[in-house]
């Protein structure tokens, strides 16, 4: 960070990427990032769920999501919106190689479903899709490490999550450094 002509500090988009990368604790591309400021900020949605990619698409990127962040006690991936974040990525802020490659991958993960399964992704039963998912997992998928970067970004960078799963404090207090997490409600702090 740097002070601005006002003396006050001014924190740059590179300083801003890293930060928000370690509060992830992974490494996640600009694009993301970039689609993670300015999703936060955007007003008025559409009516239709998905406006980037084809209906078939949006329905596997759902059920994927689906199945990496489920409902539990703590809202799932549907809950929060999920699958219209990544909508608004692919469309937004994937590079042509990036929509690229997703788009690849959702076919093959259709292709590979119809194989073991006679049926596509979004068809399958749970047990199904979690098989053809660690497939996926197992092989170092480009296409299902960037579905699963995506779907936990967008999780955890919602408003609801943000509110009802992490501490969040609008305003915070006086800083403590290291306080008993069983005195702030046993919940890490949302950045």
């Amino acid at each position: 960070m740097k002070p601005n002509i006002g003396g006050s500090l001014v924190m740059n988009r590179r300083e801003a990427l890293k930060r928000a990368s370690l509060f992830l604790g992974v490494a996640v591309s600009a694009s993301t990032m970039s689609g993670v400021l300015h999703a936060q900020s955007r007003g008025g949605r559409s009516k239709r769920k998905f406006n980037n990619l084809s209906r078939g698409q949006y329905g596997v990127v759902e059920a994927i999501s689906d199945r990496i962040l489920p409902k539990t006690d703590t809202p799932g991936a549907l809950d929060v919106g999920v699958p219209e974040w990544i909508d608004l990525m692919y469309g937004e802020f994937l590079t042509d190689e990036e929509k690229t490659v997703f788009s690849k991958g959702i076919t093959g993960l259709n292709r590979t479903s119809r194989k073991a399964h006679k049926s596509i992704f979004a068809k399958l039963t749970g047990d199904q899709q979690d098989e053809v998912l660690m497939g996926l997992d197992e092989s170092d998928s480009t296409f299902f490490k960037k579905a699963r970067e995506l779907t936990i970004t967008g999780y955890f960078t919602s408003e609801k999550v943000m509110k009802e799963v992490l501490n969040y404090d609008f305003i915070p207090g006086m800083w403590e450094g290291c306080v008993p997490i069983s005195e702030v409600g046993n919940k890490v702090w949302a950045h």
